[in-house]
């Protein structure tokens, strides 16, 4: 996820994106994503099993801030918001 500005990056894992998205635009998590107006997603992957998220979540994570925006250039290059289509 990003703020309207694309210039800060989240990334998390979750059992229900469009709840936790929803969440997120709502200002309902008090954290990371609310002080930086985190509303905007932006990428997601669907992974079989919690633990494979979790891994999958932790490679992000470590992954530098381009290889960020790689991924989301290759689902999407204008960095529109996903919520909708969910």
């Amino acid at each position: 996820m990003t703020n309207p500005a694309d210039t800060t990056l989240y990334a998390g894992v979750t059992r229900d994106l469009r709840k936790r998205v929803y969440e997120h635009k709502e200002k309902l998590v008090k954290a990371f994503t609310k002080r930086y107006n985190i509303t905007k997603l932006v990428y997601y992957e669907v992974c079989n099993d919690i633990e494979g998220a979790i891994m999958r979540e932790k490679q992000i994570k470590a992954g530098s801030r381009q290889k960020k925006i790689e991924l989301i250039n290759s689902m999407n290059i204008e960095w529109r918001d996903l919520y909708e289509e969910l």
